[in-house]
């Protein structure tokens, strides 16, 4: 793509949660448009739902570039650049191994059994939090140690290694800035190939022993558990955190969900959709030349697909910025698509619906203890959610 001085420049910069995408302009622009992306590299941005739908099923597009150490970079990440390899064929291969040794953690069966131990771990874990001395912050003491703990337990991270694993997340999921470096995940790594190795010896049912049964190297079955770690971390914690304001603004709504499981999945669908105005951007590489909305894309050039964006396209969701927990159908992408459909999908709208239930009927009062224009974003973090959520009950 010819360098161009004069674009739209993203950024991974703190902001309001609930302040309206401020590439909203762009949607209304163009449904494929350029810009430049926080590491200064530029890219294309998809801004609409029907073409991020479409090339979310299109399979020139994935994590190859035939350069990854030059390859153009959405943020400056040790861990996504990693995640890059340089032939699209071996990538894509990659791409259904791992669906298909993963898919079976997250097959209905295997979710039906896990949902009791993700209530019961709700439930405690809002039982401490009614205990805090008020305002106490939902994101850092139950929206991020709920996550975890779950998380921990479908991959297999023994009690003694989690708090260790937390931290070196934490450190991997910061972005580079002009000052410093990112963190690399070497550290994380170490720790799971360790783990991987031990469920040669000792498989249990999770994860890494499905990995390691199949032949993964120690290293991959690492790599993988580390993604898919930090993947369902700070996404479900946020959405947590988001849903949490949405539903004290809506009480009536949540009272009928608390009773009713099919109000609750709807709610927790509309959370999904609405509830992040931005920071929901998937890098992917085109591995040949791409004609879509009136533009090429050219192979070897970085595509970034904006989930928020897209669950606030007004061509799909009509009176698209309002929460609608009665919105049908609800066709949000917030879960991918097609190929790139999340595996983890179906746990995460149990761990969402769970915790909302155990909050609230908990603590029936809980609200935010700070106006909306003091609940702010993380900056530089891949993933986009509340810095903090302080609130009284």
């Amino acid at each position: 793509m010819p360098r161009s001085p004069q674009l739209p420049v993203l950024d991974t910069d703190s902001r309001p949660v609930f302040a309206p995408s401020p590439l909203r302009a762009l949607r209304d622009e163009a449904a494929v448009c350029r810009v430049r992306t926080p590491a200064g590299d530029e890219a294309w941005l998809v801004t609409r739902h029907a073409e991020t739908k479409a090339l979310l099923h299109d399979g020139r597009l994935g994590r190859f570039h035939p350069s990854p150490a030059t390859a153009p970079k959405y943020v400056d990440s040790p861990l996504v650049e990693m995640l890059i390899i340089d032939d699209a064929e071996a990538a894509r291969e990659m791409h259904r191994q791992v669906r298909t040794l993963l898919g079976p953690q997250f097959a209905a069966r295997r979710m039906r059994e896990l949902r009791p131990r993700v209530a019961a771990a709700a439930r405690a874990l809002a039982a401490d939090f009614a205990n805090r001395e008020q305002p106490a912050d939902l994101h850092r003491y139950f929206a991020l140690p709920y996550s975890l703990s779950i998380l921990h337990e479908l991959i297999g991270v023994p009690a003694g290694e989690r708090d260790r694993a937390a931290e070196l997340l934490a450190d991997i999921g910061r972005v580079g800035t002009d000052e410093e470096e990112a963190p690399g995940p070497d550290a994380l790594f170490a720790l799971f190939r360790a783990l991987a190795e031990s469920k040669r010896a000792a498989p249990r049912d999770d994860v890494l022993s499905r990995l390691v049964a199949a032949g993964v190297p120690a290293e991959q079955a690492a790599a993988l558990a580390a993604t898919l770690l930090m993947a369902g971390l700070e996404s479900v914690a946020s959405f947590i955190a988001l849903g949490c304001v949405l539903l004290a603004r809506h009480p009536e709504r949540l009272r009928s969900a608390l009773d009713d499981p099919d109000a609750m999945a709807a709610l927790v669908e509309e959370i999904l959709r609405n509830g992040k105005q931005s920071g929901s951007v998937l890098p992917r590489y085109a591995a040949a030349d791409i004609d879509i909305s009136g533009v090429t894309i050219r192979a070897g050039d970085l595509v970034l697909l904006d989930f928020a964006l897209a669950n606030h396209d007004e061509r799909v969701f009509e009176r698209a910025g309002e929460f609608d927990p009665l919105r049908t159908p609800n066709p949000h992408l917030s879960f991918g698509h097609g190929m790139w459909h999340c595996l983890g999908a179906s746990l995460a709208r149990i761990e969402l619906a769970e915790a909302f239930g155990a909050l609230f009927e908990r603590m029936p009062g809980l609200r935010p203890a700070v106006p909306d224009e003091r609940l702010v974003t993380s900056a530089g973090r891949l993933v986009g959610g509340p810095a903090q959520l302080p609130v009284r009950w």
